[in-house]
């Protein structure tokens, strides 16, 4: 069996207007749009649902609305979807409406997996020039004004019981522990080769079941700058950013997000095959940001927030005594 990464997610809120201006800023194409419900789409075809939180048949959230509700995973084909039936049909809350198969993991998320729909892209990307290795030649790196996710990468959640959520990820689906807070928190990737994560379990102090983060694709850290500025034009609220993880090397920005929680822009997360080795680290500031700038860059001085404008003058220009 092979699950291939996040196909779907949906949030519940009862502030649609204001969630369809936030996703439409963020950089999803608003495909469908009924008085209950929003729907959008990435570049690769990655969807994510907005849904009145009185819409009936709505999975149970984790915590109050607004917030996550349901989590849709791909597979490869057909053979992988019916072993994931063989695996999950005795869990609680099992589903299966043709298309899809579910259940609700040990965290009380609802999980459902199909085959996958997603779209293979082919991109142009920045190319970076180090010391040793100089692909780019007689082009400039690209500069973007906005940002147009690629796909979701991933979703990070609070657990009330670490072991029992990611054993069930594991054992039920195949993911693979990439690094370890032990005792405290897994980074898990949905297959042996591949991202650094597509899912990260975290137990707080005081074991608490919620949503953390939902993590878009970009294409590279220009977009990622050009993405969150746009956002901080667009008056919304960043929460750190930009930023590096030494974790997953990936540079990153988060925002606040009125369906819950929080959203971020990534990219250049370290890529994984069956011969790495999972690595403990202690949880702390440096571990989590290599670096990182509270409140963001502003869109319009592109200095950081609340900072002067720049001037025209050059920063090495001196003023006569």
């Amino acid at each position: 069996m092979k699950v291939t990464g996040i196909e779907e997610i949906t949030f519940a809120s009862r502030e649609l207007p204001h969630c369809r201006r936030f996703f439409l800023d963020w950089g999803l194409q608003l495909i469908e749009e009924k008085p209950t419900q929003l729907l959008f789409e990435s570049l690769n075809g990655c969807r994510v649902r907005v849904a009145h939180s009185d819409t009936p048949g709505l999975p149970l959230g984790l915590e109050p609305d607004p917030t996550l509700r349901e989590v849709v995973w791909g597979v490869d084909n057909a053979e992988s979807l019916g072993r994931a039936e063989e695996r999950l049909r005795d869990q609680p809350g099992w589903s299966d409406d043709g298309e899809r198969i579910g259940c609700t993991d040990p965290n009380g998320l609802a999980v459902r997996l199909q085959i996958t729909r997603k779209r293979a892209l082919k991109l142009p990307c920045a190319q970076v020039n180090t010391w040793d290795a100089r692909p780019r030649v007689n082009q400039p790196s690209p500069a973007y004004h906005r940002a147009e996710p690629i796909e979701i990468g991933h979703v990070v959640f609070f657990v009330r019981d670490l072991q029992a959520t990611s054993a069930f990820y594991e054992d039920k689906l195949g993911f693979i522990v990439s690094d370890r807070y032990p005792g405290r928190g897994h980074f898990l990737r949905c297959a042996p080769e591949g991202g650094h994560h597509d899912m990260f379990l975290l137990e707080p102090a005081e074991p608490r079941a919620g949503l953390n983060h939902v993590a878009f694709t970009v294409r590279d850290v220009h977009e990622v700058f050009g993405g969150g500025m746009h956002m901080a034009r667009q008056g919304w609220s960043t929460e750190l950013g930009p930023g590096r993880h030494p974790i997953s090397s990936s540079i990153f920005w988060y925002f606040d997000n009125p369906a819950g929680a929080l959203v971020e822009y990534y990219t250049d997360e370290d890529e994984l095959t069956v011969d790495w080795r999972p690595r403990d680290f202690t949880p702390g500031p440096t571990v989590f940001a290599e670096w990182a700038i509270k409140g963001g860059i502003d869109g319009h001085t592109r200095r950081q927030k609340d900072a002067a404008a720049p001037s025209a003058q050059f920063l090495t220009a001196r003023t006569a005594p």
